[in-house]
């Protein structure tokens, strides 16, 4: 439908009271062709300011965002018959080098049940295909928000290229102690100075399980986003060139943008913002598995000097008496474990 009078459909529909929804639905119903047409030109403006990074169940969710309530299979035929589907992924390159001897931290990042920001932050590192070279990618998440708080890309997977990701963070974020870093079981990670500047700002280190990516997965979900919305659609003359790039799409795109279906399809800073002003954070709880002698659904606990009954149910047998909150706790020293399997079935360093 064309503009009456220089106003956009929007604008009247908000001068004359009218919902966008309500006036969709009356077009649908009285001028279905022109209904057509509106829906097909909103999906092509939409996926041409996504650069076709976004698929048909987020622009379905931006059209609802805009008062359009369309069918996702509906815009998928659309798009399909439009040649608008989003750019296809490729395949991904392991990079972690797990096989040395450095300290290897328990996995915190598990067990924990997050309540608000800088509570837990995820980790990763990943390659990325220039035109005559390969460099890499630090990535640093709050899990809570999926918003990227650190990044930095180097030519070289030494330790300086993840220290440097976790120094942006840091000052980005300015976190309390007790805050838990979870990352996999990488050199980059594991290495003294590293592990050091965790120390220096009160974060618990916190490491995935061998072979187990689900531990990070929301970090390898932002890297399997970028690579396929940013990176495999563009090619980059060199290292400037892409961090040029990379600002843009993370800074600008990602985090203050892009629907995140996680987040109940809203960009990380406006979710951020909600969940600041709705809730106030106390600090994520964790729970963890007791020996069975010790902690047992058949043996009575103490509270307060009286024991209560066996089997009671207020404690669960992997949870421990008292909730335990990592925001604005400070331990002596983070906790450290060997690799969970040499660890006898049922029981876990606390």
């Amino acid at each position: 439908m064309p503009m009456q009078g220089g106003l956009s459909i929007e604008q009247m529909c908000r001068l004359t009271g009218v919902s966008r929804a309500s006036f969709y639905r009356s077009l649908q119903e009285q001028m279905p062709g022109e209904e057509d047409m509106e829906v097909r030109s909103a999906i092509q403006q939409i996926a041409v300011e996504h650069r076709r990074r976004y698929g048909y169940r987020r622009i379905a969710a931006e059209l609802r965002r805009r008062g359009m309530v369309v069918n996702h299979k509906r815009v998928a035929g659309i798009m399909r018959q439009d040649n608008l589907l989003a750019v296809q992924p490729r395949a991904f390159v392991v990079t972690t080098d797990s096989q040395h001897r450095l300290e290897v931290y328990l996995n915190l990042a598990s067990r924990m049940k997050l309540t608000g920001v800088n509570q837990l932050w995820v980790a990763d590192i990943t390659y990325i295909r220039l035109q005559r070279e390969f460099v890499y990618l630090a990535v640093i998440l709050d899990a809570y928000s999926r918003k990227v708080v650190g990044w930095e890309s180097e030519r070289t997977l030494a330790a300086r290229l993840a220290i440097a990701a976790l120094e942006k963070a840091i000052a980005e974020r300015k976190p309390l102690s007790g805050l838990v870093h979870h990352s996999d079981r990488g050199v980059q990670y594991a290495s003294a100075d590293y592990v050091r500047i965790l120390n220096q700002h009160g974060m618990i280190p916190s490491m995935s399980r061998p072979a187990n990516p689900y531990d990070n997965a929301s970090c390898e979900s932002f890297l399997k986003t970028l690579k396929r919305e940013e990176i495999y659609a563009h090619e980059y003359r060199d290292l400037d060139h892409l961090r040029t790039n990379l600002e843009a799409f993370i800074e600008q795109y990602y985090n203050r943008q892009r629907l995140h279906s996680a987040l109940g399809y809203r960009p990380p800073e406006e979710f951020e913002q909600a969940a600041n002003t709705t809730t106030t954070s106390q600090g994520a709880t964790m729970s963890f598995f007791r020996h069975e002698e010790i902690f047992r659904y058949d043996v009575g606990f103490q509270l307060n000097g009286e024991p209560t009954e066996a089997g009671s149910p207020d404690h669960r047998p992997d949870e421990s008496p008292t909730g335990y909150s990592s925001a604005g706790w400070s331990p002596p020293e983070p906790a450290s474990a060997l690799p969970a399997e040499e660890h006898s079935e049922g029981e876990e360093a606390v």
